[in-house]
């Protein structure tokens, strides 16, 4: 086992993993920028090195200053968080070059899995079902109207290279594709400096489904069910629960035993993500993630498990701590995304935390590195906590987020909790009837 971990991110995440770190006996090394110096997660870890200014840039995504953060402290093995470095190929292998053990799959899986067209081939060629659309990038206006018309409009045009919703455009007919293709790639080159595009189906009502698969990168790997990540803006995902309200028992063992079997032919190793959009009984392949996600304390809670030591032991070499006849879901739970943004426009909200209250009792969870007197920079992602809560069913996860929200004080700055307070009260949220256009369409309605 590694007696030294850096850890290669900030806020809640870095955090999990230094907690991780710390009931396993292993000590931990945080990194940090010059606008970070006063952050939890440096104040918690057993050592911290500053490596840059405030951009990230300069500082969090600098794989020389990393490394040489670990070779200052003789940190064995590096834990990426998510975001930042996470995925990059060029970072892990670099890591490995150097012998410093990266606790994540291998630079080939998260090369395969970063390129979508490449993703979506490889998942095919696996037996997980994919959107029907282009077999790779789509060139020219003539091969988008030679596919579109194949497979029918509406149509989604992504690109290759894509997230977080750039790059990406919606044709009803056939008299919006040129523009939406054109647009899609010129988005694409000016976020990813590449502006090959694919094309894909567009489903109408889907849900956004992801199956948590983890392997111990000996053709060994198991599924822990799956996560509802429907309800989101702008392609960003703001509440997410297990198991998923519109998921059957026998859906959920159909499609995960498809994700496990797939990443054990690869000798995946670690945590991914397998997501897919759901419509009516059918799975369709968009993405894999190989890497921790966001919404994972949902999971550890309905399947009574911590996804992150579980990513270090098999990092270490040591075997899975679970077989899939070990894992059956108990429960339900619900993690809510609080962002410091100013409602209604979602504007950035830094600032000074003035007080800080987190909420607690039974089966409430709050991950954040917010403190009072805390004040948030300007210059990362705008997400300041989760607020997980669990129950022995739905109705009560929901009672119980609902009792978290009423509890919770952070004041000093805007936060999104008024858009989850006014969510709960909605019909649909209760029942569990949404899909991925849902809180968009409510959105524009509340805006009116």
């Amino acid at each position: 086992m590694f007696e030294k971990i850096l850890i290669a991110n900030r806020g809640e995440i870095a955090l999990r993993v230094i907690r991780a770190c710390r009931e396993m006996g292993i000590k931990s090394v945080a990194v940090h920028s010059t606008a970070d110096a006063d952050a939890m997660h440096v104040r918690m870890a057993d050592e911290s090195v500053c490596i840059g200014p405030p951009a990230g840039t300069e500082s969090y995504l600098s794989m020389p200053a990393i490394i040489s953060a670990c070779e200052i402290t003789g940190a064995q093995a590096i834990h990426p968080g998510y975001g930042f470095l996470s995925e990059n190929a060029a970072f892990v292998q670099i890591v490995e070059d150097h012998q410093i053990t990266f606790i994540g799959p291998s630079a080939e899986h998260i090369r395969i899995m970063g390129d979508k067209i490449t993703a979506k081939e490889t998942a095919k060629n696996l037996g997980i079902p994919v959107v029907p659309g282009s077999d790779g990038g789509v060139a020219t206006l003539e091969d988008a109207e030679k596919v579109s018309e194949e497979i029918g409009y509406p149509v989604i045009i992504k690109a290759t290279a894509g997230g977080g919703g750039r790059g990406m455009k919606l044709a009803t007919t056939a008299g919006e594709l040129e523009t939406a293709f054109r647009t899609a790639r010129s988005e694409a080159k000016a976020a990813f400096g590449n502006d090959e595009v694919y094309i894909e189906k567009y489903l109408g009502r889907p849900r956004h489904i992801e199956i948590q698969v983890f392997g111990d990168g000996k053709g060994n790997a198991v599924h822990l069910g799956e996560r509802d990540c429907s309800l989101q803006r702008r392609h960003q995902k703001v509440f997410e629960e297990a198991p998923g309200p519109a998921i059957t028992a026998e859906e959920r063992a159909r499609i995960g035993k498809v994700c496990a079997d797939a990443v054990a032919q690869i000798n995946y190793i670690g945590a991914g993500t397998v997501e897919f959009l759901y419509e009516d009984g059918e799975f369709y392949f968009i993405e894999m993630n190989t890497r921790l996600q966001v919404e994972h304390p949902v999971t550890e809670a309905v399947f009574g498990v911590d996804l992150v030591r579980e990513q270090i032991r098999v990092a270490a070499g040591l075997p899975m701590e679970f077989r899939q006849e070990d894992l059956e879901v108990q429960g339900h739970a619900i993690e809510i995304r609080i962002n410091a943004e100013k409602l209604p426009n979602f504007a950035p909200s830094p600032g000074k935390i003035t007080q800080y209250h987190a909420p607690g009792g039974l089966g409430v969870r709050m991950d954040s590195a917010l403190y009072d007197g805390y004040s948030i920079p300007p210059y990362y992602d705008s997400l300041i906590g989760k607020l997980i809560v669990e129950g022995r069913d739905r109705p009560e996860a929901l009672a119980r987020l609902r009792r978290a929200l009423a509890e919770i004080i952070i004041d000093g700055i805007d936060t999104t909790i008024p858009l989850f307070d006014a969510l709960l009260a909605e019909p649909d949220i209760q029942t569990g009837d949404y899909n991925i256009h849902w809180l968009e369409k409510w959105l524009e309605q509340a805006l009116e």
